[in-house]
């Protein structure tokens, strides 16, 4: 059997769960991935906590003692989300160790609800470091046009960050361009730029789900013969982009003072159309000096039947910008697509935190103690 795990981080690119629950962390679960499936990193946002919390009674102590403490559902649910960070933190640490801090990362969101408001995002940015208080923690903001300068004065603070919700090259570009304002905010301040790290979550099935869509509408076999191209090919131009960035002359001399690269990170990589091959946001997306965060199932296809075939990006710049050109000439507008991938990103986690409210409230009514 062929570990294509194994070979895939050979290659470069680091494999972290986008999952986590109270139940994959005592279980050892967790610490089973981190040791036999190369998993040396964790992501989680607000739909994940949703879940995690409305199924089983992992979290029945922790919700009974918050609900004789009468704390707000908003205060409950910080309680528990930081916990299980911390926890996973914890148990990810020998891999943050031996990774230079690289690696053995756990991601944890902003309310998305501040996604539009710097100030607010920027406040609870620094107040879930406090409350997580992990080395080995980032913290997700989104990069909404009000999440931009969030990002700039979080690194500028030497809190690690999680660029989250990138649908468009031009926004990858103004996100690394706030994280190397940050670096540079850093800097000034005398921080070590070293200990301060990011990635950049550029989402990829989103973009395939919603291109296809439009394709299928138009119906004509030369539309059809691009279904499932852009999402790849926006990913591998988005490396471009990191490539031509992280040589330049700013960034050299920001490394020069310690700083290290913003890694690009692969996210929304589970295959939503069950005409592709499971594992094709993987297979088609290795290259060097990146994160590839997978659903648990896109990690189990992977393992079973992946083949990783080395580098699948560099070289790849000219035909991924055709497919790209050739899917505007059809009148399929790319600026369009993602600013609708955008809103229906923030709409979405902003929907996921109400139901996480909703359930998270439910849970502290169902085990608040009787009066008296």
């Amino acid at each position: 059997m062929t570990d294509a795990l194994k070979r895939l981080s050979e290659e470069g690119v680091a494999i972290w769960l986008d999952d986590l629950s109270r139940k994959r962390i005592t279980s050892g679960n967790l610490a089973e991935l981190i040791d036999q499936q190369h998993v040396v990193g964790v992501t989680t946002n607000p739909t994940i906590f949703q879940k995690a919390i409305s199924q089983g009674d992992g979290y029945d102590q922790q919700v009974s003692d918050l609900a004789a403490r009468k704390v707000t559902v908003e205060e409950a649910i910080r309680m528990i989300t930081t916990a299980d960070v911390r926890d996973a933190a914890d148990i990810l640490r020998p891999v943050f160790d031996a990774t230079d801090g690289q690696d053995g990362r756990v991601s944890i969101e902003v309310d998305p609800r501040l996604a539009h408001n710097t100030k607010a995002t920027v406040a609870e940015a620094k107040q879930l470091a406090w409350l997580v208080d992990r080395p080995n923690t980032l913290i997700k903001i989104p990069a909404t046009k009000a999440g931009l300068p969030a990002i700039t004065e979080v690194i500028g603070l030497g809190i690690s960050v999680n660029v989250t919700l990138i649908f468009s090259l031009e926004r990858y570009r103004a996100v690394m361009d706030a994280y190397l304002s940050g670096l540079e905010k850093a800097k000034e301040r005398g921080l070590d730029l070293s200990l301060i790290r990011s990635v950049a979550s550029f989402f990829v099935s989103r973009v395939d789900t919603e291109i296809d869509r439009r394709i299928d509408e138009l119906g004509t076999d030369e539309a059809k013969a691009l279904r499932g191209k852009a999402g790849v090919a926006n990913a591998r131009l988005a490396y471009q982009a990191y490539e031509e960035v992280f040589s330049s002359d700013r960034w050299n001399a920001l490394e020069k003072a310690g700083a290290r690269k913003q890694r690009p990170l692969w996210a929304s990589t589970g295959v939503k159309d069950p005409a592709y091959k499971d594992t094709m946001y993987v297979e088609e997306l290795v290259a060097p000096n990146t994160v590839n965060t997978m659903p648990e199932a896109t990690l189990e296809a992977a393992d079973d039947h992946g083949e990783i075939r080395g580098d699948a990006v560099s070289g790849t710049y000219e035909q991924a910008r055709a497919d790209l050109d050739a899917l505007e000439k059809l009148g399929i507008s790319y600026d369009d697509v993602v600013q609708v991938l955008e809103d229906e990103g923030v709409d979405k986690f902003e929907a996921s935190w109400n139901d996480l409210l909703k359930s998270t409230q439910a849970e502290l009514e169902r085990l608040a103690p009787s009066e008296g």
